[in-house]
């Protein structure tokens, strides 16, 4: 599924048109963006947690001339599901 079918369902859901449900999905993912870039996570109760974890610096090998490199410790989104959406797939 992309985000058009995604607003589509939504505007069905909600019986609203699909640029509103583009607005508020929009609005969601940019407060969801916002959040997580000043370091906080954000708990949506049943579905699950959005949060930023720290990569760890590692060595890499560049591909194409096997040159080794060190990759440096960084921040990544994450996604962690709550209890309803797994037991929902599960099914």
């Amino acid at each position: 599924m992309n985000k058009t079918e995604l607003l589509a369902l939504v505007a069905m859901n909600a019986n609203v048109t699909q640029k509103q449900a583009n607005d508020v999905v929009d609005a969601f993912l940019d407060t969801i963006t916002e959040t997580l870039a000043t370091g906080e996570k954000v708990v949506v109760t049943g579905f699950g947690t959005f949060e930023v974890r720290l990569r760890a610096e590692r060595v890499g090998k560049n591909p194409r001339t096997g040159e080794t490199i060190v990759v440096p410790e960084q921040k990544t989104p994450a996604f962690r599901a709550g209890k309803l959406l797994k037991d929902a797939v599960k099914k």
